[in-house]
C-alpha cells in the first residue's frame, strides 16, 4: 500500500491534469485539508465555486455542499469523493415539507440554511450560511420569515432582528449535543479561557459563549485576538486549521466527541480516486438548478 506522500503526489499530478480546484471544508480530516485548495466554512466555499478557475471542483464535505458548487457552475464536473457523505440536518426537511409551510404562511419569505438539498433550496427565497444568517434574514422584505432547517441558527437569528420567525424543527446532531455542563467542564478545566461557540449550538449554550461565529469566524477571532487561550464548541476538525493558521495559540475543544462523522469519511486514497475517474460526479437536474440557483445567488450578492 502506498504511504501518504505517494498519494499526496498522485493528487498533485492529477490536480494538474484535470485543471481541478481542492476545496475543503473546516471539518475534513487534517491531511485532506492539506491537500486543498481552498479550506473554509460553507459561505466561503460557495463564493469560491462560483468564481475559482477550474474544469473540475473537487469538493471534500458532504453531498449538500457540491450540490451547491454544481448548481453555481453547471458547466464544471463536481465531484464528491466521499460519495455517501451526507448530511443528516439537510435530511430533516423536504421540499413538500417546505411546500405546505408554505401554504400555510403565504406571506412569508422563506430563508433556507444552505444546510438544504437541491430541492428544498428551489422552493426557497434566499439561502444563509451560518456566517451571514442575521444578515439575510434582516435583507428580505417580508416581516415574516419561514427559516429552515435548523432551529438553533434560527432561534440565533432571531436575537438579532424584529421580524417574526417560524423555525423548522431540524438541528446539527453534533452542535445539538454540546450541553451547558460541557461547557461548565470546560471552562473549569481552562478558566481564563475565551469560549467561542457555533450558532448551530442550543440557545443555552450560546447564552454562556464569549463569542459566537461560523466556523471561519471562529479561526479569524483566534489569530486576530490579544487573548491566547480559547475553548472551541464545533466540530474539532477545526483544530487542525487552528494549529496551522494560528500557531501562537492554544484551543481546546469545548467537546473531543464533537465529531461529524460524515465529514471524516473523505480520505487521501477517495481524492486521489476521484480525479482518475472523474466520479462520483455530482449533478443536479437543471428544472430545479435553475430555481435553486436564484435562491444562492441572491444570498452571494448581499455585501
Amino acid at each position: 500500500m502506498k504511504d501518504r506522500t505517494d498519494i499526496r503526489e498522485e493528487i498533485l499530478r492529477l490536480r494538474e491534469k484535470r485543471g481541478a480546484i481542492i476545496l475543503a471544508h473546516n471539518y475534513q480530516p487534517p491531511e485532506v485539508q492539506d491537500i486543498a485548495d481552498l479550506t473554509g466554512d460553507s459561505l466561503e466555499l460557495s463564493r469560491a465555486a462560483a468564481v475559482m478557475e477550474g474544469e473540475v471542483i473537487v469538493f471534500c464535505g458532504v453531498d449538500f455542499m457540491a450540490e451547491t458548487a454544481a448548481i453555481l457552475s453547471p458547466e464544471k464536473t463536481v465531484l464528491l469523493p466521499a460519495e455517501d457523505a451526507c448530511c443528516p440536518m439537510a435530511q430533516m426537511i423536504t421540499a413538500e415539507e417546505l411546500m405546505l409551510v408554505k401554504s400555510r404562511y403565504p406571506d412569508a419569505g422563506v430563508v433556507c440554511y444552505v444546510n438544504t438539498t437541491a430541492e428544498v433550496k428551489a422552493e426557497s427565497d434566499i439561502c444563509c450560511t451560518s456566517s451571514n444568517a442575521i444578515r439575510v434574514v434582516n435583507s428580505v422584505d417580508q416581516d415574516q420569515i419561514i427559516f429552515v432547517p435548523d432551529k438553533n441558527l434560527a432561534r440565533y437569528a432571531k436575537r438579532f432582528t424584529k421580524k417574526e420567525i417560524l423555525p423548522w424543527e431540524g438541528f446539527c446532531i453534533v452542535h445539538d449535543r454540546i450541553t451547558p455542563e460541557m461547557v461548565r467542564e470546560a471552562r473549569d478545566a481552562h478558566p481564563g479561557a475565551v469560549l467561542l461557540v457555533h450558532p448551530e449550538c442550543r440557545p443555552e449554550v450560546i447564552d454562556l459563549a464569549d463569542h459566537v461565529a461560523s466556523t471561519s469566524g471562529i479561526v479569524r477571532h483566534v489569530c486576530s485576538s490579544e487573548e491566547h487561550e480559547f475553548i472551541i464548541g464545533t466540530e474539532v476538525g477545526i483544530l487542525h486549521r487552528l494549529a496551522r493558521e494560528c500557531k501562537d495559540k492554544r484551543c481546546y475543544p469545548l467537546s473531543p466527541e464533537a465529531l461529524c462523522r460524515n465529514m471524516k469519511k473523505t480520505d487521501l486514497v477517495k481524492v486521489r480516486d476521484a480525479l482518475a475517474t472523474l466520479q462520483p460526479r455530482i449533478t443536479v437536474p437543471e428544472e430545479i438548478a435553475s430555481r435553486a440557483r436564484g435562491a444562492i445567488e441572491r444570498m452571494l450578492a448581499l455585501p
